[in-house]
C-alpha cells in the first residue's frame, strides 16, 4: 500500500493539512486552485456574502459541473453507439 503524503491546502482563507497519495497531489492542487479562483469569481459577482456564502456557491457550481459531465459522457456514448449501428447498417447494404 501506498505511503499518504501530507500537505497543506487553503481554501476560502483557511488552512487544511490533508494526506493523499503522491500520485493524486497534482490534482487535488489543480482542483484547490478552480476552487479558490471561483471564489474569488463569486465573490466579484455578489459582494456582501461572508465566506461560507462562497464557499456554498463554489461547491454547487462544482457538483453541477460534475453532473453535467456525466450526463454528456452517458450522452456521447449512446450516440456513438448509434452511429456504430449505422455504420454496420450502411456497410451490410454496400455489401450486397
Amino acid at each position: 500500500m501506498a505511503e499518504l503524503i501530507p500537505i497543506s491546502i487553503v481554501i476560502g482563507d483557511r488552512s487544511y493539512r490533508i494526506r493523499i497519495l503522491p500520485k493524486d497531489e497534482e490534482v487535488v492542487r489543480k482542483t484547490v486552485k478552480t476552487i479558490n479562483d471561483k471564489v474569488i469569481e463569486f465573490k466579484t459577482q455578489f459582494a456582501g456574502k461572508d465566506m461560507q456564502d462562497y464557499i456554498s456557491m463554489v461547491l454547487v457550481w462544482f457538483a453541477t459541473e460534475q453532473s453535467a459531465a456525466a450526463s454528456n459522457d452517458i450522452e456521447k456514448e449512446g450516440l456513438l453507439a448509434k452511429l456504430n449501428n449505422l455504420e454496420k447498417m450502411l456497410d451490410t447494404q454496400l455489401a450486397e
